[in-house]
């Protein structure tokens, strides 16, 4: 394996194992324990933060949950609900620890902690699910988990069906399946031998399959590396909680396939890249 070094400066929009990591990461320290107070710096992010989450002062955490790249603060009266967007972090720390730049949203504890929200692009979100209800359709609309058995064999091939468009931007889609983002795809298509260009009706079931299993023990292994940064997440001054990856392909464009020793080639698919083996992915 290839460990990038440089994954930190050049990747920085949280995918599926980052955000896992980061539930992992801050529930043993708000689970059971209720909200002091709520601060709302700047509530312009990618949808208003509504006055709403006001009302959860008092209140205990439940339970925090993951759905695609959405964290699920779980209370008796609803759920609230954080979005990462493209730089965002969250930490839970001192309530006396200075406020940054980028600080947008508190969720200060009785027990001293504060869940904090920092921000910099502001395409994160904040919202409240009252009784749980998704009325936005964020949630509704998704595809299954790819940890999840409902991300089985014969699933990829069906959905794929008379598709015209590439088998990367497919992966990608939320609707067909969460969580694929583009690191992920392009690592998955290259241990699966698929070229990320290639048709999503063209592929083989057989194929699809084996792409299937490959795309569930990526995202696995992921999350296992990144749970050596969880006490990043406790620390004001921690990283984004991002962790260096053993890719095979990404950010590796112009050096040798670690397979066949092949240069390994770049093309932009929706405005991201794509980095594959011409020799090792058909």
């Amino acid at each position: 394996m290839v460990v990038n070094q440089q994954f930190k400066q050049q990747f920085i929009m949280p995918e599926l194992p980052e955000v896992e990591v980061c539930r992992l990461g801050i529930s043993p320290h708000i689970i059971g324990h209720k909200v002091s107070k709520v601060v709302v710096r700047n509530a312009q992010l990618r949808w208003p933060i509504p006055e709403e989450v006001q009302q959860l002062t008092g209140q205990e955490v439940l339970a925090v949950d993951r759905r695609a790249k959405y964290l699920l603060i779980r209370f008796s009266t609803g759920t609230l609900l954080l979005h990462l967007g493209m730089s965002g972090t969250i930490r839970v720390i001192e309530q006396s620890t200075p406020v940054a730049k980028h600080d947008h949203f508190d969720l200060a504890f009785i027990h001293g902690k504060v869940l904090r929200l920092n921000d910099p692009r502001r395409f994160g979100a904040v919202l409240w699910l009252a009784q749980n209800q998704d009325e936005r359709g964020l949630l509704s609309k998704l595809g299954p988990e790819p940890l999840s058995d409902s991300f089985c064999h014969g699933y990829l091939f069906l959905k794929a069906k008379n598709k015209k468009l590439p088998i990367k931007t497919f992966l990608m889609n939320n609707h067909i399946v969460v969580g694929v983002g583009n690191i992920y795809a392009n690592e998955a298509l290259f241990q699966a031998g698929i070229l990320p260009t290639a048709k999503a009706g063209d592929v083989s079931e057989q194929r699809y399959n084996r792409l299937t299993d490959i795309i569930k023990q990526v995202l696995s292994a992921a999350i296992k590396q990144g749970g050596t940064t969880l006490k990043d997440f406790t620390q004001a001054d921690g990283r984004p909680g991002y962790f260096a990856q053993s890719l095979l392909v990404y950010g590796r464009a112009g050096q040798a396939c670690v397979s066949c020793k092949e240069v390994l080639l770049e093309v932009r698919q929706s405005n991201r890249s794509s980095v594959y083996c011409p020799n090792c992915q058909q």
